[in-house]
């Protein structure tokens, strides 16, 4: 037998044991899985369905068809008056919420970004007195519960200052403990001749960090983008204690004033579904455009090279 042959059978061998799993199933049991994995993306898709047709139904049609998929009058009086162009002039200050949860969102999403990532990378290549413990602190901070910190955050906001201003909003969330350990890890799995290299050619701890080992972690920095953008979007508990007159609320405390019925009786479901819609869809297509970047840098610091 030749070598050729046998290289032959060998790779038919290899292509053989690793045919799908799925294939070895009989036909009919495919199907049924096919149908069950639809049935139950169809039934996670559902609510958001309800949300988006409700937003177009009248106040009675949408509390006597709470699940209805076809507005029986389809009107867009909801988003008439969350954009204040009602004729009626009880207009919903939504824009105002959208503009507070832009500025805030924007400036901690790039304070975060610059940030996480100086000390991932000083935790990672840096060598100084009282780093092993300064990263221990970092990871006994993410295992403290978010709800322990809140009255310490209104003493010291109040102490300084800055409760109920714009600086109080932005400033204790600039930085991160999750996004410092993500930067870490991925700054470990760059290998050192890259900076080893830079550093013959004469530059510094900053230059090395800004242009040769900042631009490789594009994928841990677009994650690390996605991750503060959705949770400062989302912040909830931090706004609530540190701001209390309505010139300052976001689309989170002001939804949940307007669900607490702050903001007129009824049950209004049309108008707060359709606050709640438009308040979902910026994190959800700034995650569909950076998806595969964010499953590369959730891995990018898995394995160490």
């Amino acid at each position: 037998m030749t070598s050729t042959t046998r290289t032959t059978r060998t790779a038919r061998a290899v292509r053989t044991r690793r045919r799908p799993v799925l294939g070895r199933y009989p036909l009919p049991l495919r199907i049924a899985g096919h149908v069950l994995v639809a049935g139950l993306g169809l039934l996670y898709v559902l609510p958001f369905l309800v949300q988006l047709v409700t937003g177009f139904k009248t106040d009675p049609e949408a509390a006597a068809h709470p699940l209805s998929l076809v507005p029986l009058t389809p009107t867009t009086a909801a988003y008439q008056r969350l954009f204040g162009l009602s004729e009626a002039g009880d207009g919903v200050p939504f824009l105002r919420w959208l503009g507070n949860s832009a500025v805030v969102a924007v400036l901690v999403t790039a304070g975060r970004v610059l940030f996480d990532s100086m000390a991932g990378y000083a935790l990672a290549r840096l060598r100084f007195p009282g780093r092993t413990l300064l990263f221990a602190l970092v990871l006994a901070v993410m295992a403290v519960p978010g709800v322990a910190l809140l009255i310490p955050k209104f003493l010291v906001l109040n102490t300084f200052g800055l409760f109920d201003t714009y600086t109080g909003m932005i400033v204790p969330l600039l930085v991160d403990a999750a996004g410092v350990f993500i930067m870490k890890q991925f700054f470990e799995s760059v290998p050192r001749e890259v900076e080893e290299a830079a550093r013959v050619d004469g530059a510094g701890i900053l230059r090395i960090f800004w242009s040769v080992v900042l631009p490789m972690a594009r994928p841990a920095l677009l994650t690390l983008t996605v991750l503060s953008f959705q949770s400062s979007w989302n912040e909830f508990t931090h706004f609530l204690v540190a701001t209390q007159s309505a010139q300052y609320e976001t689309l989170t405390t002001g939804l949940a004033r307007f669900v607490s019925g702050g903001l007129g009786g009824g049950t209004q479901y049309p108008l707060k579904l359709a606050a709640a819609l438009l308040s979902t869809l910026p994190v959800a297509v700034l995650f569909f455009c950076f998806q595969r970047y964010f499953v590369q840098g959730a891995n990018a610091g898995a394995v160490k090279e």
